[in-house]
C-alpha cells in the first residue's frame, strides 16, 4: 500500500489544503478498518480451528465410550475405520468452507 504523503510528494503545497488534508485523514482510517478487518477475519479462523477441534475431540470422546460399552456390557465393537473416515471428512469439509488450508 502507498504512503499516502508520496501521493502528494512534487505538490507538497496541497498538503496543507483542507479538503486534502480531510482526505488523508480519511484513507488514513479506511486503513485501519482494513487492519481491523483483517485481524478479524484471521480471528474467525481460529474460532473455526477451536470449533473443529473441539468436534473431533467429542467424536473421539464417544467412540471411547462405545469402546469401553463394548468391553463392559459386550455390546458391538465401535467401527474405527468409519470413525476416522468420519471425523477426516468434518476436518476437510470445514477447511474447505472456512478456507483454512492445511
Amino acid at each position: 500500500m502507498k504512503n499516502l504523503r508520496e501521493i502528494f510528494k512534487n505538490k507538497y503545497d496541497l498538503l496543507h489544503e483542507p479538503e486534502v488534508e480531510q482526505l488523508l485523514d480519511y484513507c488514513e482510517q479506511l486503513q485501519d478498518e482494513i487492519v481491523e478487518f483483517k485481524f478479524e477475519k484471521d480471528k474467525n479462523k481460529e474460532l473455526a480451528m477451536l470449533d473443529m477441534i473441539r468436534e473431533v475431540i467429542k467424536g473421539c470422546n464417544a467412540i471411547e465410550k462405545e469402546q469401553n460399552e463394548h468391553e463392559r456390557f459386550g455390546y458391538d465393537p465401535p467401527n474405527y475405520q468409519e470413525t476416522i473416515s468420519n471425523l477426516k471428512r468434518y476436518i476437510l469439509v470445514r477447511c474447505k468452507e472456512e478456507r483454512i488450508w492445511l
